[in-house]
């Protein structure tokens, strides 16, 4: 597939056509740069506020437990 880089403010842009869409408008992309090919994909999010997220969950979150089928029997 060829396309065509343009300007986008005081950056190049290309578009992605939808055939080859990884995520919507808006999902966070992280570039890489190697010789003469750029890699595009889905940033990974951070774990560095898991810890914060736990803690604003209510105390009455998940207190009963959650709900589970009971588990099969197997033949190992």
């Amino acid at each position: 597939m060829v396309t065509k880089l343009f300007r986008s403010g005081n950056s190049l842009a290309v578009r992605i056509p939808a055939a080859m869409k990884i995520g919507k408008a808006g999902t966070e992309v992280e570039i890489d740069q190697h010789g003469q090919s750029l890699t595009i994909r889905l940033r990974r999010r951070a774990l560095t506020n898991l810890m914060e997220r736990f803690a604003a969950f209510d105390s009455e979150y998940m207190k009963k437990g959650r709900e589970q089928g009971q588990e099969p029997a197997r033949k190992w």
